[in-house]
């Protein structure tokens, strides 16, 4: 510990007793983690059939490739998240009911896995399906991509 003289004389030299150093820590999460939450969250609930995605995911679609974050998009802040849904609601389903419960799973798991707030969830539905039509358009998709690679 310095005397008073000592500090007197430091700062008339220019010579500042420097404290520790104060670490600060961070967790973050890359905009990508969140969506695979949201994305895997709403694959969970009766109703929601399929996400559908955009451009680049009818591209990895056709290749046979899982996108596991096709229909979900985020915007992710360091305490806070919002969450943009595309899906395919099955016919005879409350769409009211899913997105409700599609709010409720996602803010609840996004907030237990990382610690952030979910401040904003937004469903489009972009086509609704019987269950039937759904199974169907998949399998075609399927035949199409095999029928390709075979050729």
């Amino acid at each position: 510990m310095t005397t008073n003289n000592e500090q007197q004389y430091n700062r008339q030299v220019g010579v500042e007793e420097t404290e520790e150093p104060k670490f600060e820590n961070s967790l973050t999460f890359s905009d990508i983690v969140i969506e695979k939450i949201a994305a895997i969250s709403a694959r969970e609930i009766k109703g929601i059939l399929d996400m559908k995605g955009g451009f680049t995911s009818a591209i990895t679609d056709r290749f046979g490739s899982d996108n596991l974050t096709k229909g979900v998009s985020v915007e992710v802040g360091e305490k806070q998240a919002a969450i943009d849904a595309r899906v395919i609601i099955e016919y005879k389903q409350s769409a009211p009911v899913i997105f409700k419960r599609l709010t409720q799973i996602i803010q609840e798991q996004v907030l237990h896995m990382t610690g952030l707030h979910v401040v904003e969830v937004n469903m489009h539905v972009e086509d609704v399906m019987t269950e039937k039509e759904y199974l169907q358009s998949k399998q075609t998709r399927r035949n199409t991509t095999t029928d390709k690679e075979i050729q």
